[in-house]
C-alpha cells in the first residue's frame, strides 16, 4: 500500500503565496476558494472507491476534523457548489445512500440546500454544523464535469492517493480478439491498472467471483468453462499478471468491493502453477445470441410476482415496479439499496445494479406502492424473494418511488448510427453503417413510413433516450458528402435495441420520394412524456344515455357518430350512446404537447373549441375474437390541466387560445356529459363485448412507453343496461391472463353500472 499524501502549506509558502497574491492580483472570486470568506478553514476531498479523480465522496474538514454530508435533500445544484469547491467547473450528476462507501467521522451537513450560484457551500442553508440525524449509509457523493476552473487554487483540497483500485473490466477472447460478435461472453478476465491491462490468476478463482465480474459487465448469469483448454492455451501465450487472491461473497455490485491483492512492482514471480482466470456469462433475453437461447431466457418464473422498469430513457434503467394481484405497483425507497437494486436488474435480464435511485428519479409512478423496506442480501432470484414490508398508505408516497440504473453489456450498436447536419448533437438526419469488413460504408434512411416509433429505436441506438420527432423531410440539414440511400421500410414496434433489428426491405430499395431532402431524421430528448389513463374512473362512470337527434348537429358535424347516423330521420329520432369519464395523467418526465404548432391548430365554430390534435384517443366496441362493432373518436378538444398533485402548479389552459399541454404531475379530464365522450352504440346487439380505449393511438407524440396507452374493460349489454366492469390497463395482466379475458369476457361477477 502507498503511503497517504497530504498536501499542507507551509508558513513561508503561505506567506509568499500572500505577497505573489498582493502583487499580481488575486483571481476572481469564484476561482479562488481561498479568497472566499465562507471557505476560509474548510478543505475539501473526494474519498471512497470505486471512483475516478473527478467524483467521488465528499469530505469537509472542519475544526481540523473530516466529515462528510448527508444525503437528504440534497440535490444537483448543492453538487454544483461542492464541484466549484473542489476545482471543478460543475457538477454533471450526485449520488446518495453511500456509493462510494462509508466514510468515517462527523457528518458535518444535513438537509443542504442549495440554489447552485453559492459561492461557498457556507452559504446554503442546512441544518447547522454537525447537526445530523443521518448515518454514514446516507453519505453523499458527486460526480464533477472532468474540467478544471482556470486559474484555480487547491490549497484546501486534500489529494489522497489511495492503494491501487479496480476501476475498469472486461472479457477479452482468448482467440479472434477484434472478429467475435458482440457482446463478448466468454473470455480472459481483464482489469485496468494505471500501466495498462493486465489478467487476474485464478488461484482460487470461484463461481461468485465469475457472478460479480458478470454482473459488472451486464449478464444476469454466468455458468462454467471449459478450464483443461484454457490451461492449454495458456501455456503458449505470454500473460500479465496485475491482481491476484480474489475472494469475492458473490453480492458485491463491483470487483473492487471484493477481497483481492495487487501483485507488487518487484514480485518476479507471479501466479506460479496457475493461468489466467477465465469466465463465460450468459446474456439476458434482448443480447441472447441464439435463438434457443432467447427463447429459454425469456421464460418467466412461476409465482405472483413479476417485475419491471419504468420512465428510463435508457435499456436498463427506470422506475421499479410490481405486479401484485394483477395490479402494479412501486416500491418505496426506504432502505433501498445496490444490493436490492441488483436483484431487480439480474431478474430483469441485465447485470448487477450500477446505481439504486431513489425520490422518484425516474419519475412518480401512479396507484399502489406495493413494497417498502426492501432488504436483499443480493443472492435472490426475484425481489419478492427479499425480506419487505407490505405497505399501507400513510407510509410513503410516490415522491419516494425507487428506480434503478442497471449494468448492460457492451454491443457497439452506437456506432453504426450517427446524426448530421442537426443544430446539436441531439438531432439530425440518420446516417447508418451497412456492410462487412472491408467494404463498410455510410448511407441514409428512406424517409417513407419514417415515424416515431422507427425515430425511438434510432434515439436509443445513439444513445441519447428518446425521439420527441421522427421527421420524413430533413431538407434543411445539411447532407455533407453522403448521399446515397441504403434502407428502406423500415418499420419497427419500438422495443428494438438498434434499426437493423426491425423490419426493413434488404437489398431492393423502395422508396417513393428519392433525394437526400426525403430522408428520414430524428430529434432526440433525454426525457418524454407518459399518458395513462384513469381505468377505475371509466369503469364507476359508464352508463347508456338515448340522445335525440336534434342534440347531436355539432357531435355529427365533428364525425362522433356511428355511420347509419347520416341516413337517420333528423330531427327526430335518437342515438344511444355509451357514456363515462375519461382522466389522463402524464406520468413521464416531460410535458405532454401537440405535435402541431398553435398556427396549424382547427377552430370548430361549433363547439367553439381548438383542436390541436386530429385523433386524440380511439374507443372501440370489440366483440371477444376482436371484431369491431362500434367505435368512436376523441379529437383534443382541448388538452388542459384540469387538476395537478399538491406540489405542481398548472401550466396549460384552453381559454383565450392558450397553450394546450399536460404537464408532469397533472391530468386533463374529459367528463362523461360533454360532446363527444362516448361511443354510439345505436347498431350494437345484445352480448358480451369488450370496450377498448387507446389513447394517442397514431403516435403522433412521443412518449417514454407507449404499452400503457391501451385500457379495456368488460361488457355485457342486454339491450337495454350495461354492465362494465374489470377495467385494466391493457399490460396489466400476463399474457396468459390477457388471453382467458378476451376468449370469455363477462364471465367474472358483474358490477351493474
Amino acid at each position: 500500500m502507498r503511503p497517504v499524501r497530504v498536501w499542507q502549506w507551509s508558513p513561508r509558502g503561505l506567506l509568499l503565496c500572500l505577497l505573489c497574491s498582493l502583487c499580481l492580483g488575486s483571481p476572481s472570486p469564484s476561482t479562488d476558494p481561498e479568497k472566499r470568506a465562507g471557505s476560509q478553514g474548510l478543505r475539501f476531498r473526494l474519498a471512497g472507491f470505486p471512483r475516478k479523480p473527478y467524483e467521488g465522496r465528499v469530505e469537509i474538514q472542519r475544526a481540523g476534523e473530516w466529515g462528510t454530508i448527508c444525503d437528504d435533500d440534497f440535490t444537483l445544484q448543492a453538487a454544483h457548489v461542492l464541484c466549484r469547491e473542489l476545482g471543478f467547473t460543475e457538477a454533471t450528476g450526485w449520488t446518495h445512500s453511500a456509493k462510494y462507501g462509508p466514510g468515517t467521522g462527523r457528518i458535518w451537513l444535513d438537509n443542504l440546500s442549495c440554489r447552485g450560484t453559492e459561492q461557498s457551500v457556507t452559504e446554503c442553508a442546512s441544518r447547522g454544523w454537525g447537526n445530523s440525524d443521518c448515518t454514514h449509509d446516507e453519505d453523499a457523493g458527486v460526480i464533477c464535469k472532468d474540467q478544471r476552473l482556470p486559474g484555480f487554487s487547491d490549497s484546501n483540497v486534500i489529494e489522497v492517493e489511495h492503494h491501487l483500485q479496480v476501476e475498469e473490466v472486461r472479457i477479452r477472447p482468448a482467440v479472434g480478439w477484434g472478429r467475435r460478435p458482440l457482446p463478448v461472453t466468454e473470455g480472459l478476465v481483464e482489469v485496468r491498472l494505471p500501466d495498462g491491462w493486465s489478467q487476474v490468476c485464478d488461484k482460487g478463482w470461484s463461481a461468485h467471483n465469475s457472478h460479480v465480474v458478470c454482473g459488472m459487465l451486464g449478464f444476469p448469469s454466468e455458468k462454467r468453462v471449459n478450464a483443461a483448454f484454457y490451461r492449454l492455451l495458456a501455456q503458449r501465450q505470454q500473460h500479465s499478471f496485475g491482481l491476484h487472491g480474489v475472494a469475492c461473497v458473490g453480492t458485491e455490485a463491483h470487483l473492487s468491493l471484493c477481497s483481492l491483492e495487487f501483485y507488487r512492482a518487484n514480485d518476479t514471480t507471479r501466479c506460479p502453477g496457475g493461468a489466467p482466470a477465465v469466465v463465460s456469462c450468459v446474456p439476458g433475453p434482448l443480447y441472447a445470441a441464439s435463438s434457443g437461447q432467447k427463447k429459454h431466457q425469456q421464460s418467466k418464473p412461476q409465482g405472483e410476482g413479476r417485475v419491471r422498469l419504468k420512465g428510463g430513457a435508457h435499456p436498463g434503467e427506470g422506475r421499479v415496479e410490481v405486479l401484485k394481484a394483477s395490479t402494479w405497483g412501486t416500491v418505496c425507497d426506504r432502505k433501498w439499496d445496490l444490493q436490492a437494486a441488483s436483484v431487480v436488474c439480474r431478474e430483469l435480464g441485465f447485470g448487477s445494479a450500477r446505481e439504486a435511485l431513489s425520490g422518484a428519479r425516474m419519475g412518480q409512478g401512479m396507484g399502489a406502492i406495493h413494497l417498502s423496506e426492501v432488504r436483499c442480501s443480493g443472492q435472490e432470484l426475484s425481489l419478492w424473494k427479499c425480506p419487505h414490508k407490505n405497505i399501507t398508505a400513510e407510509d410513503c408516497s410516490h415522491s419516494q418511488d425507487a428506480g434503478v440504473r442497471c449494468n448492460l453489456p457492451y454491443t457497439g450498436v452506437e456506432t453504426r448510427i450517427r446524426l448530421s447536419g442537426g443544430r446539436s448533437q441531439h438531432e439530425g438526419r440518420v446516417e447508418v453503417q451497412i456492410g462487412g469488413p472491408g467494404s463498410l460504408r455510410w448511407g441514409l434512411i428512406c424517409g417513407d413510413d419514417w415515424g416515431t416509433l422507427e425515430a425511438m429505436v434510432a434515439c436509443r441506438q445513439l444513445g441519447l433516450g428518446y425521439a420527441n420527432h421522427g421527421l420524413q423531410e430533413t431538407w434543411y440539414w445539411d447532407s455533407g458528402n453522403i448521399t446515397e440511400v441504403v434502407m428502406s421500410g423500415v418499420r419497427c414496434t419500438g422495443t428494438e435495441l438498434s434499426l437493423d433489428q426491425c423490419a426493413h426491405h434488404g437489398t431492393h430499395l423502395t422508396c417513393k420520394r428519392t433525394g437526400t431532402r426525403f430522408t428520414a431524421g430524428v430529434i432526440c430528448s433525454e426525457t418524454a412524456s407518459d399518458l395513462l389513463l384513469h381505468s377505475a374512473l371509466v369503469q364507476e362512470t359508464a352508463y347508456i344515455e338515448d340522445r335525440p337527434l336534434h342534440m347531436l348537429y355539432c357531435a355529427a358535424e365533428e364525425n362522433c357518430l356511428a355511420s347509419s347516423a347520416r341516413s337517420a330521420n333528423w330531427p327526430y329520432g335518437h342515438r344511444r350512446l355509451l357514456r363515462f369519464s375519461s382522466q389522463i395523467h402524464n406520468l413521464g418526465r416531460a410535458d405532454f404537447r401537440p405535435k402541431a404548432g398553435r398556427h396549424s391548430w382547427v377552430w370548430h365554430e361549433c363547439h367553439g373549441h381548438y383542436h390541436s390534435m386530429d385523433i386524440f384517443t380511439h374507443y372501440d366496441i370489440l366483440t371477444p375474437n376482436g371484431t369491431k362493432v362500434a367505435e368512436g373518436h376523441k379529437a383534443s378538444f382541448c388538452l388542459e390541466d384540469t387538476e395537478c398533485q399538491e406540489d405542481v402548479s398548472k401550466r396549460y389552459e384552453c381559454a383565450n387560445f392558450g397553450e394546450q399541454g399536460i404537464t408532469v404531475g397533472c391530468w386533463d379530464l374529459y367528463r362523461h356529459d360533454i360532446d363527444c365522450q362516448w361511443i354510439d352504440i345505436t347498431d350494437v346487439k345484445p352480448g358480451n363485448y369488450i370496450l377498448q380505449v387507446v389513447i394517442n393511438p397514431n403516435f403522433e407524440v412521443a412518449e417514454s412507453d407507449f404499452t400503457n396507452n391501451a385500457m379495456k374493460c368488460n361488457c355485457k349489454y342486454d339491450g337495454h343496461r350495461i354492465w362494465v366492469h374489470n377495467c385494466h390497463i391493457g399490460d396489466a395482466f400476463s399474457e396468459e391472463a390477457n388471453r382467458r379475458f378476451e376468449r370469455y369476457p363477462g364471465q367474472n361477477t358483474n358490477q351493474i353500472i
